[in-house]
Formats: C-alpha cells, structure tokens, sequence
C-alpha cells in the first residue's frame, strides 16, 4: 500500500468545506428523459436546496460513462460560467473523487460554490447498459480480459467473491446477507426502487448470473440524477439547510484490470480511506453511518475490511449477524444502497447524498438517531479507482 498522506496542508483543508445542497430526481425508471434531462433536474433542486441560483455557481465537477467532454454540453445546458472545471472520470467514484479538487479551488478563491452533479436514463434509454458496454470494448480496451468475452463487470466481481470465498471460509449466505440487509433499509425509503421482502433464501434460489452470484447479488439498473453543492464555510452557513462539512476525502487506483489486481481480496479502498482519515483526524470507529458502493454484494464486505470497520476475512460473518441491518450495530447503506435503492451506472454521488440527509436529520423512518459523522465510499470501474469521504455536522469541527 501506497504511503498515507498526513501533510499539514491536507489537514488544514478540514472543514473548509462544507454540502450545502442536495438532490435526486428520477430514481428508478423514469421514462422520456435522457441523461442531461435528469441531471439538470437533480442540479436545479440541489441548488435551490443550497438557497442559491443557477448563476450563484462559479465551479462544476460533473463527467458521464458515455461522454469524454460532458462538462461542456452540461454548462451550455445549465447556462452557467464556472472558473473552476473539472470532468475526471474514475467511474463509479468519480463524485466523491471531486471533493478534494473542488475544495482546493474553493480555498484558492478559484470559486465559490462547485456543483458536482450526474444523470444517467441508463434504464430507460434505448442506448443503455448492453450498448454502452459493447462500445467501452473499442473506446476503453482491456487487452488481458476482452478477448475472453467474460460478462462484465460482473464476472470480474464474482471473481474476487470467489477468491474472498477460498481464502477466508466466506459464504454464500453471508453474501446473500448484504442484499438482505440493504433491502430491510430500502423498505424504510419511500425513493427505493425495490422496497418489497428479500430472503436470504430468495437471493440464493434467484437466476444465477455468474458464479456465486445470482441476479440479487447485483446492483440495480435505473434511471437517476443526484447533484450536490459544496461551498466555502464562510458562505456555507448563510445557506438554508444546516451545512455538513467534508472532515477527509481521499482517492486511490491500482489498476483497471481486476486480471491487474495484486490481491483480490484487497482493493484501493485500504489507501484512500486511511488517507481520509488521517485527513480528518478520525477513525472507522468514530462513524455513526456508513455509505459503500454496493456494487455487488462481495463490495461491501471488502469495503468494511479494507476501511478498518473489521479485521480482513472477518465482514461475513459480521453481517449475517445483522450489524449492517436496521437495529445493527453500523448503519450501512441506509437508502438501500445500489442493491435496493438506485444505480444508474455510476452510483457513488448517491452514496454521498444519504450521507448528507442522514447528518441533516432528514432520512425519516430510516434515520440514524444522533448521527454527527458519516463516511461515504465509492467503487470505480471493477474494483479499480476508491474514493473515500469523511463529513460531520458542526458539531464536529
């Protein structure tokens, strides 16, 4: 693992920063729209939720599986002049990648306020998932894996299931417990896509898709737009909504490859969210919630051991046991997450999203009682790029 970054600047960055507004729209399927369409929803209702306007936004992060240039249609198409642009694209992480670049531009003066924002009609749209994947083979080749013609991305993730599987007596009913357990918080989210009872014995008797997973051990395909604004923390507090702070941020990438991968069993997440941490000043056992890329149900069992919530080989058992479920010991994923809630291609600013409506106090039924620290974890490509955020209330500072 590479070394962690704990320089004076990066721990000054603390607080900077905080997500003034938020929003979703179209979770789910919404039919007619196309990729800008729900973006641009998402991006209005976030900023009005900041109390601000469209012409308030002097910064924008935002990037799309299908489009190599998308900052420049969605700032013709939202009118704004942002002197701050930045459209890296890292998959699924990408949106909690932008955090600490935005917060940079921010402190730097570059900027105000940076609207990071998605859409994806990725269920909806007659150029959807199939098509996409086919054209990535030519636009985004990956010579040791393609010409074998594998389903991906899921075979790739089945494979680290496999291997996690042999080398630490992980079970299928474990697996099957992750999806069980975002179903039970779904149940409690009225913009959950798929609300209705799970079993484990449903996920293991569903079609199987690739060995060990069946069809319930894979993330959603939907519609969707999220977008959020951050802000400087001076200008943050005149907001509207209570400002929640970004205490870390971190990214780490290893490969694109999982053929790449020195280890299945250890992704990224282990550099990025140690660095986040130790931009915070804090530690997995200080989080209140927890939001991870679930993918695919092996995901979150990585991504508990590689952030340091339990001991590597140890997250199996430690979710058949009900931590991660309503009434558990960690809240994780208490929108239902990519498996019960929505994933529209890329799922990670969504992640970060329940984030901001748990410590706001605004989830309802599925509230965590008292939360004042979250951590939110997004996955790119398979199991390539980790991006890791860490953000508090004010309480917090």
């Amino acid at each position: 693992m590479a070394q962690v970054h704990t320089s004076s600047g990066l721990r000054a960055l603390r607080g900077k920063a905080a997500i003034t507004g938020v929003a979703t729209y179209g979770c789910g399927e919404a039919p007619g729209s196309d990729d800008m369409l729900l973006l641009a929803r998402a991006a209005h209702a976030a900023v009005a939720d900041a109390g601000l306007t469209m012409q308030d936004i002097d910064g924008l992060a935002t990037c799309s599986v299908n489009a190599t240039m998308w900052p420049m249609p969605v700032i013709e198409h939202l009118g704004i002049n942002p002197n701050y642009v930045n459209g890296t694209m890292l998959g699924g992480s990408s949106f909690i990648a932008h955090l600490l670049p935005s917060i940079m531009a921010l402190e730097a003066g570059q900027c105000k306020h940076v609207l990071v924002c998605y859409g994806s009609a990725q269920r909806s749209a007659a150029f959807g998932r199939k098509e996409s994947t086919a054209a990535r083979k030519f636009m985004d080749p990956q010579p040791f894996e393609h010409p074998f013609e594998p389903t991906m991305p899921v075979a790739a993730y089945a494979m680290a299931a496999a291997r996690h599987m042999h080398q630490y007596g992980t079970t299928r009913e474990q697996l099957a417990a992750v999806a069980v357990s975002a179903r039970q918080w779904a149940q409690k989210n009225p913009e959950a896509f798929m609300r209705d009872s799970l079993s484990i014995e449903q996920v293991l008797g569903a079609r199987m898709v690739a060995d060990p997973f069946t069809v319930r051990d894979c993330c959603l395909v939907t519609d969707g737009g999220g977008a959020f604004v951050l802000s400087r923390a001076e200008d943050a507090q005149r907001g509207p909504n209570a400002p929640i702070y970004v205490l870390g941020n971190a990214t780490a990438c290893w490969n694109r490859q999982i053929s790449s991968m020195p280890d299945l069993t250890v992704t990224a997440a282990s550099q990025s969210g140690a660095q986040a941490f130790a931009m915070a000043g804090l530690t997995a056992q200080d989080m209140d919630v927890v939001e991870l890329y679930d993918a695919f149900t092996i995901n979150t069992l990585l991504f508990l051991e590689d952030l340091g919530f339990v001991k590597k080989g140890e997250a199996g058992a430690f979710v058949a046991s009900g931590a991660i479920a309503p009434g558990g010991s960690l809240p994780v994923n208490t929108n239902g997450g990519g498996l019960s809630c929505v994933h529209p291609g890329m799922y990670g600013i969504f992640a970060l999203i329940e984030a901001v409506r748990q410590l706001r106090g605004n989830c309802g039924e599925r509230q965590v009682a008292g939360a004042q620290l979250a951590l939110a974890h997004g996955n790119g490509g398979t199991l390539s790029s980790q991006a890791t955020a860490i953000l508090g209330t004010a309480a917090t500072l």
